[in-house]
């Protein structure tokens, strides 16, 4: 038989808890219940054919009820008369009448009641909070064992905004640092609700713009070079790396600079006349528009021939539009098709790139659309050393193209 159980009422009631509908009306003063739970009942048919079970099923329901409980579901009779089993009281509508009965069968008395503390403790002195607590009343509730600690880094940020310190400077009394960092998904929601506009940088978002969007300062970001000319070499030091801030300020004269992906690639890069190789960066390549000067050096990308690599060429490009492209070609494609690989197929870039080559362009939109070989990519790694140096004895003719 499928006819409402007790279980399956405390499984409707269920709903409206984790739905956040019961703390969100205690929260707003609203009067939720009673509220009305679906019945199943017994059909006539039933009566006739089954009337031992459904007196089980009465029987099952009047015990779990209010009336025999103290608390839960109430049931509202209607009499029922049957031309073979004559009259009969049947269960006709299922309410919880209140949010004590509710929260008792449920076993949630004590959660409502930590919630109202917590509410309480929270919308005095952030009144701008109360919209975050109706729509996520159980996040805060999961959260209440540090609630005080979250309300603790609230409050020194509303006294501080955009502070400009690294995150381990922050003095706030009992709070480590790392409480911050553990919780920053959740402070983020909480902060953007009690800040003002101007204390939030609105373009960085997620866990890792976290510093950047409250005003915090960020590890700078450093880049890895090394000189191919020992005459470039700083003090016989040909291998750097540098904050991004710092390197802007140091052009050691080279006038031809390489880009690789790969560290390892940009470890061996051979010598080369008046030049240097910046390496590891991948799709932070855009950090390089913080470098004055590169805009007159003559510039070359090296990067995996797939799908990527031609969007991060695409990002270099955009910031320097006279850069080339190195080894991305048909050619250097095809003469290593031992060792080609592939892409994971879900993480392909399947975009738009306005900023290649006409043949760039089109190699991309071979691999895009996998023409030669599904989600085939050539590694950069994998491409022989001897390309690489037949390659740069005729690097003036590539830069002449």
């Amino acid at each position: 038989m499928n006819w409402t159980s007790p279980a399956d009422l405390k499984q409707q009631l269920d709903k409206y808890w984790r739905r956040g509908d019961i703390l969100r009306a205690r929260l707003d003063g609203d009067a939720l219940f009673p509220v009305t739970l679906r019945l199943r009942k017994p059909s006539a048919r039933d009566l006739t054919e089954r009337f031992a079970d459904v007196a089980d099923w009465v029987r099952t329901l009047r015990e779990g009820a209010k009336d025999s409980k103290g608390f839960g579901y109430t049931v509202h009779w209607r009499q029922r008369r049957h031309r073979v089993q004559g009259a009969n009281d049947l269960p006709d509508v299922i309410t919880v009448d209140t949010e004590d009965d509710a929260l008792r069968w449920l076993g949630h008395r004590d959660d409502a009641a930590r919630f109202t503390r917590l509410a309480e403790r929270t919308l005095t002195p952030f009144p701008a909070l109360r919209d975050w607590l109706r729509q996520r009343p159980l996040r805060a509730l999961e959260h209440a064992p540090h609630w005080d600690d979250l309300l603790a880094v609230l409050a020194w940020f509303q006294a501080h905004p955009r502070p400009g310190v690294y995150l381990r400077e922050l003095d706030i009394p009992g709070i480590h640092t790392k409480f911050i960092e553990t919780h920053r998904g959740l402070l983020a929601e909480l902060l953007d609700a009690v800040l003002p506009a101007g204390a939030i940088d609105t373009g960085a978002t997620g866990v890792r713009g976290f510093n950047r969007r409250y005003g915090l300062r960020d590890k700078p970001p450093r880049l890895r070079l090394r000189l191919l000319d020992e005459r470039l070499a700083i003090q016989g030091l040909t291998d750097l790396a540098l904050p991004v801030a710092q390197l802007a300020r140091l052009d050691v004269g080279a006038n031809t600079v390489f880009i690789t992906e790969n560290e390892i690639n940009g470890l061996a890069f051979p010598a080369f006349p008046n030049a240097l190789v910046i390496f590891g960066l991948g799709y932070r390549v855009e950090a390089l528009r913080r470098l004055p000067w590169l805009a007159d050096k003559r510039l070359y990308y090296w990067g995996d021939i797939d799908t990527h690599g031609f969007a991060i060429l695409n990002r270099f490009r955009r910031a320097f539009p006279h850069a080339r492209s190195l080894l991305m070609d048909q050619a250097t494609l095809e003469a290593h098709r031992p060792v080609w690989g592939q892409e994971a197929a879900d993480k392909r870039f399947t975009g738009l790139l306005d900023h290649l080559t006409e043949d760039e362009a089109a190699l991309f939109q071979a691999l895009r659309d996998d023409h030669r070989a599904p989600a085939l990519r050539l590694e950069q790694e994998h491409i022989a050393q001897r390309w690489l140096l037949e390659a740069l004895a005729h690097i003036d003719d590539l830069y002449e193209r």
